[in-house]
């Protein structure tokens, strides 16, 4: 930050608020002046500045300081008077216009980057003239009647030795009626100092009148004041000076003839004059005036007021003269305020302040706050207290309305430059905001000041920057500035260029677009209009108004109506695809519209390495192409090349696009000489039409391009003509292209010029492929036979055909032996003649070696589809074929084929198994079945158990469980089951009761229907069941305790519409890795009698038992066993805690007599406790004994068994109390 004193403000105040010198000289004085093309004033002006004067000085105290830096204001005696408000806003537009055609040629180069303005200086950043008009702002306040830095220190009155009688007219010049007015009325004190000067022409006039006039004025005037000034020493008139003083001061006239008779020793003189009359004569002067004025007004009493008031109307208005005590207190604060002794000036206004503010004078209170300020800024006191008094003026000058809104804005400028001083841009930024007024010019001005502030902040606003640039060329085109409004809106481009703000880019280019034209410069308007076409965001009126300009600007220019980037149409190059077949071929455009990684993790299996190594074709196409075209890409001859690109009005109205088309070329690759083959050997075509490009939409163009001849073709572009006059052409080179069949990691990262570049071979053949029957909607489950065929329409063979599925799950390939002769589905029915065989699932399928494909023919393959879930499925196949004797580059093809397929909900299945608590190896089913189709119902056909360690039999009749045969929509279901577990036990054979034959099948429909059961054994059903096994996969899938089931279901035949197009005919529905749920890892019974006679008589009764245990799960299992030999009431059953949910126990043919009383208790006489290790799913026993003392009915549910497991995820332990077992004893009759 620099210091106050070398600022900006610094500097200016030390030339604006400085002593005033009235001149008053001769006709015949200006007449010698002008010879030099200057008036006396003008002439002396530059000498006027002292930048070391070096004089002392002693104003209020004892104590000197020097005077370092000092100015003159020199002003005829007809200037000093308050400017003309018209006179002086013509001034300044003049100023401004000025500048305007000064950097009128400027406009035509680049606009500056936002990055350049922030590197340069800050002297730099704002346009220089800046300066200047703020400094004519500032004068055309001069000589108010408010204050008095303005009013005449000293008068300089000149005659020329030639006048007639000198002395009278030094008399007649201080004549009260060629005093300025505010002399005569009071306001000014008309006794100033008075300096005689004498000028001698030394072109025509003679030295011995000149000493004689001299003379006579010291004799008459004093010694001290009179001065004799020699100039035009130059006889020719011709003097050139280097460096010119006056240039600055006076830019209308020839710097050459400014100063032409004027020598160098006449300059030194000039300012050796003007040095003696501030350091011997002014400077003491103010020196001793303020002595003067400090003593009477210390004597009179600080504060005092003296003043003449008059009373107009209703509002009070105070008038001071110069002599009254407020003025002498201001004159006396402005003396020291320019003789820079700070200190007294503010003591000066701080007192004169209460009296204006009690005096109710606004303006001179304001213009006392107003030097306030300015005094604690330069003397760099507090700048707080500066801020506060320059806001404060600022705020009162703001109240007295528009009289005032003057010098508010020379306050407001002046607040501006102390913000800027101390690095408060942008609270300066805000005090050029405040003073910008109702003109739009002086707006426009006050607004680019601010602006620069903005970008002069840390960090740098740039939004504000731009946005108060747009404001300012907004203000500066309403004045007919057209060159500013360019100049300021250039400026705001480079700040919204990067932004997403589309609503002010294109305002600023369709602006500048325009401005450009109204000078003259179409071209630049051509460039600027061109970016706001794309201008979709807009209303449709704006919209239109932009079409209309932009042709209107395009029919001016005299150019060739052919625009390199037109932006109407928008091309959306992302949208880009080159879509042309190689060694990879598509079934249809939905195959093209997939990812090539997808297709790429496809063909990795299936595409075989060649001779070297792991190289594959591509590699070897790098090494048979010429070194010049390897990175190219490879089209067949006679095969289209496709270019889908978007085109999309970005507008509200509707536009004309005609003549599409692509800009190609063909060259011959037998040489290095490049000839166009374009008319006879390319076919350019549009497959869809853009002819109207209507409102808002987007059209995808396909455009084509087929070589008939090998070589090299390079697609170059698109061309089109917009609304049938402006030709537009957008060139692919400076855009990536996305090929389809880009080869990914396989070759090196193609350029953009690359990628739309095509080594053209020879014809090879083709294979031509699609899938009969295969519907594009169906139900989670369906199960299809379909056909896949495949045709070559060459003459050449293809062989080795292998093919690669995406989704196994959904598609099992057949033999080519299975055509199916029954119809289906009757051919997957047990008992049915035809046996289809079970395949290996895999995702790769080779065809035989035997099948080949000739030319012209065909070949029909069977497939066994089934939707394996619901949602929308993408099927991918990828088929290899090799060809013979047909180009040594390419020696195999690929066929893409891709279908989408959309599979709605249909019979949601969950199943619950729990083992049974006193059948070992038995388990109860529950499965719960919800129908989640929207409309269509389900018959059950079937529901089986895969494998044969697993039986299942139903628990209730058929038509108990679905009386009305079919699920309804929405509608669940639960049904029970049991299965059987027909695996050996551990130890022995497990015994067998009253069952059914074991079997994995049973029928859900009615017994008296003749439908078979469908082989789930065999493929198709075995296979997908397979592929089901490992998708489902869950924890539980290594455990060998598991079931898995298959629901088979058809719809039924309803009047209602079906969701599906082709009803289909088979379900099927693969439950994989059920587990057996239960709460405790053992399954237990207790084997014995039920009812014994025994004399009681002769001894007590002994009994022998036995308990079998089974685990149940996959681990370990140590189980204790202990014995209760008393139980408080041994007739009543106990229940069993290990009851598991859906079951309850019930003793067979064991009804407990309610008559018998209650017996004595028995005791466990045997093995009271033991403990076992029983291996997974395996069997022990444990004999047991009890004693009988008398007879009863006895409860042998006082044992417990202690587990624990290893080596299982589920609970590690547990205690399971006994099964209610009853006994009945009995005395023989």
């Amino acid at each position: 930050m620099v210091e106050p004193v070398n600022s900006s403000l610094g500097k200016m105040l030390l030339e604006e608020i400085s002593p005033v010198v009235m001149v008053l000289c001769t006709p015949l004085v200006e007449e010698t002046f002008l010879k030099n093309g200057l008036s006396f004033v003008e002439t002396l002006k530059p000498f006027c500045n002292f930048s070391n004067i070096d004089v002392p000085v002693r104003t209020s105290g004892d104590q000197l300081y020097r005077l370092k830096k000092f100015t003159l204001r020199l002003f005829n005696a007809s200037d000093i008077r308050q400017p003309n408000v018209e006179v002086a806003k013509q001034r300044l537009e003049h100023v401004i216009t000025q500048a305007g055609e000064k950097v009128f040629h400027d406009l035509k180069s680049d606009p500056p980057q936002i990055t350049d303005i922030l590197s340069n200086p800050e002297s730099e950043i704002a346009p220089t003239w800046f300066q200047y008009y703020n400094k004519e702002l500032i004068r055309t306040l001069s000589f108010s009647d408010h204050e008095a830095f303005d009013h005449p220190v000293a008068c300089l009155l000149v005659v020329s030795s030639k006048d007639e009688q000198p002395v009278n007219k030094f008399v007649d010049l201080f004549n009260t009626n060629r005093l300025p007015s505010l002399l005569n009325d009071g306001v000014m004190d008309p006794k100033i100092l008075k300096h005689y000067l004498l000028v001698h022409d030394n072109q025509d006039a003679t030295t011995e009148r000149t000493s004689k006039v001299l003379s006579e004025m010291r004799s008459t005037f004093g010694n001290n004041e009179c001065n004799l000034l020699c100039t035009n020493s130059s006889k020719e008139g011709n003097v050139e000076h280097q460096a010119n003083p006056w240039a600055s001061f006076k830019s209308s006239v020839s710097a050459n003839k400014l100063g032409c008779a004027l020598t160098g020793d006449d300059i030194v003189e000039i300012k050796d004059l003007m040095q003696e009359f501030a350091s011997r004569h002014i400077i003491p002067h103010m020196e001793q005036k303020v002595r003067d004025l400090n003593q009477q007004i210390s004597a009179t009493r600080k504060g005092l007021r003296n003043q003449i008031k008059t009373y107009g109307g209703e509002k009070e208005k105070t008038m001071y003269t110069f002599s009254s005590t407020e003025s002498q207190i201001r004159i006396l604060g402005d003396y020291a305020f320019m003789l820079h002794d700070y200190e007294l000036a503010l003591s000066s206004y701080r007192l004169i302040s209460t009296d204006y503010k009690l005096d109710k004078a606004w303006k001179h209170y304001a213009g006392v706050q107003e030097m306030m300020g300015l005094a604690y800024f330069i003397s760099d006191q507090s700048k707080k207290e500066a801020e506060y008094c320059m806001e404060n003026a600022f705020s009162t000058y703001l109240k007295l309305g528009r009289a005032g809104f003057q010098n508010a804005t020379r306050c407001g400028l002046w607040w501006a430059e102390m913000l800027k001083a101390g690095d408060q841009y942008k609270e300066a930024a805000s005090a050029y905001f405040r003073i910008c007024g109702e003109e739009p010019l002086h707006a426009a001005v006050m607004l680019e000041q601010a602006s620069y502030c903005f970008v002069l902040t840390k960090p740098a606003m740039l939004n504000k920057y731009g946005f108060h640039l747009v404001l300012a060329g907004d203000h500066y085109k309403n004045c007919d500035q057209v060159s500013h409004a360019i100049r300021t809106y250039r400026s705001a481009i480079s700040v919204y260029e990067s932004t997403t703000w589309s609503h002010i880019k294109d305002h600023v280019h369709f602006h500048i677009g325009r401005w450009y034209a109204l000078v003259g410069m179409h071209d630049v308007a051509v460039r600027n209009m061109l970016k706001v076409l794309d201008c979709g965001n807009q209303s449709k009126a704006t919209q239109e108004i932009f079409l209309r300009d932009f042709f209107e600007i395009v029919k001016k220019t005299g150019m060739k109506h052919e625009v390199v980037g037109l932006q109407l149409p928008f091309i959306n190059m992302s949208s880009l695809q080159v879509i042309y077949e190689d060694h990879r071929t598509y079934a249809s455009q939905a195959s093209v519209l997939v990812q090539e990684s997808i297709w790429q993790s496809l063909e990795d299996d299936i595409i075989p390495s060649l001779n070297s190594g792991k190289s594959n074709w591509l590699e070897l196409q790098s090494k048979l192409l010429p070194k010049k075209y390897k990175e190219s890409n490879v089209c067949v001859a006679g095969e289209s090349v496709k270019v889908d690109l978007e085109f999309r009005n970005p507008l509200l109205i509707s536009t004309s696009i005609t003549s599409v088309s692509l800009i190609c070329e063909l060259t011959s690759n037998s040489d290095d000489l490049t000839v166009n083959k374009e008319p006879s050997s390319l076919s350019v075509g549009t497959e869809s039409s853009a002819e109207h490009n209507q409102r808002r939409r987007e059209k995808l163009v396909r455009l084509t391009v087929t070589p008939s001849e090998e070589g090299i073709l390079k697609i170059v572009g698109v061309r089109w003509r917009l609304s049938g006059s402006v030709v537009g052409v957008h060139y692919f080179q400076s855009t990536p292209g996305k090929a389809k069949t880009n080869k990914g990691r396989r070759k090196n990262k193609l350029t953009p010029t690359d990628a739309l570049k095509f080594l053209v071979i020879k014809s090879l053949p083709r294979l031509e492929g699609s899938i009969h029957h295969l519907p594009e909607q169906l139900y989670a489950g369906d199960l299809r036979y379909l056909v896949l065929e495949l045709k070559n329409k060459s003459e050449s063979p293809i062989k080795n055909l292998k093919m690669k599925i995406s989704h196994p799950r959904f598609v099992n390939p057949g033999n080519h032996e299975e055509d199916v002769t029954t119809e289906f589905p009757e051919c997957l029915k047990k008992g049915h003649e035809q046996n289809f065989v079970q395949s290996e699932t895999s995702s790769v399928f080779s065809f035989p070696k035997d099948v080949s494909l000739q030319g012209g023919k065909s070949l029909r393959w069977p497939l066994w589809f089934r939707a394996a879930i619901p949602g929308t499925i993408s099927l991918y196949f990828t088929i290899y074929y090799e060809m013979e004797n047909v180009s040594s580059i390419m020696k195999y093809r690929t066929l893409r084929m891709h279908y989408n397929l959309k599979v709605l909900p249909s019979l949601e299945t969950s199943f619950e198994i729990t083992p049974s608590p006193s059948r070992l190896q038995e388990f109860l089913v529950r499965m719960d079945i919800v129908n989640r189709a929207n409309s269509d119902s389900f018959h059950i056909h079937q529901l089986s158990t895969v494998g044969c360690r697993w039986g299942i039999s139903l628990l209730e009749r058929v038509d108990t469980i679905l009386p009305s045969k079919s699920l309804l929509p929405g509608q669940a279901l639960s049904c029970h089951f049991m299965i059987k577990d027909n695996r050996k036990s551990g130890t022995e054979e497990e015994k067998t009761i009253s069952n059914p034959p074991s079997q994995t099948d049973v029928k859900m429909f009615t017994q008296d229907d003749d439908e078979k059961l469908f082989d789930i054994v065999n493929s198709p059903l075995a296979n997908f069941h397979e592929s089901e096994r490992s998708c489902q996969e869950t924890s539980d899938q290594l455990s060998t305790n598991t079931v898995d089931f298959i629901l088979i279901s058809h719809v039924a035949k309803s009047s209602n519409p079906s969701g599906v197009a082709d009803i289909p005919k088979i379900l099927s529905h693969h439950s994989c890795h059920n587990r057996i749920r239960s709460s405790n890892p053992l399954s237990w019974s207790l084997d014995g009698p039920q009812t014994i006679y025994h004399d009681f008589s002769t001894s007590l009764c002994e009994i022998q038992l036995k308990l079998v245990i089974r685990n149940t799960c996959d681990g370990l299992s140590s189980v204790s066993f202990n014995t209760i030999d008393y139980l408080p009431d041994a007739a009543a059953p106990i229940p069993s805690s290990g009851n598991q949910s859906g079951w309850r126990y019930v003793p067979p043919s064991r009804e407990t007599p309610s008559s018998m009383e209650s017996s004595p208790p028995f005791i466990w006489s045997g093995l009271s406790s033991t403990k076992v290790q029983i291996q997974p799913l395996s069997t022990t026993e444990i004999p047991l004994q009890i004693s009988v003392f008398s007879p009863g009915i006895y409860n042998l549910s006082s044992y417990e068994l202690t587990w624990e497991l290893s080596g299982h995820e589920d609970a590690s332990s547990g205690t399971c109390q006994g099964y209610p077992y009853y006994i009945t004893v009995l005395q023989p009759k």
